[in-house]
């Protein structure tokens, strides 16, 4: 059975990412400083598009990121 992705966004989460040369371990523990209690699980989960993302979290990961939220779609 295929499964369908949960979100649109894994895959420019991820480029963001590497782009900065974070783990994923690292992202999870910017979004902790910012107040989002997410773990590197959580985080692989939403670059696997596993994971839906609430709309309040794609405010969290642009922030991380300094980027706009819409840089977060493809």
């Amino acid at each position: 059975m295929k499964l369908h992705p949960k979100n649109i966004v894994g895959q420019r989460v991820r480029a963001l990412r590497h782009d900065r040369g974070w783990s994923q371990a690292t992202l999870a523990a910017k979004c902790q400083l910012i107040g989002w209690d997410v773990t590197r699980d959580v985080i692989a989960g939403i670059e696997l598009r596993r994971r839906w993302v609430a709309d309040t979290e794609l405010l969290r990961l642009a922030k991380v990121f300094k980027v706009k939220v819409t840089d977060l779609y493809p």
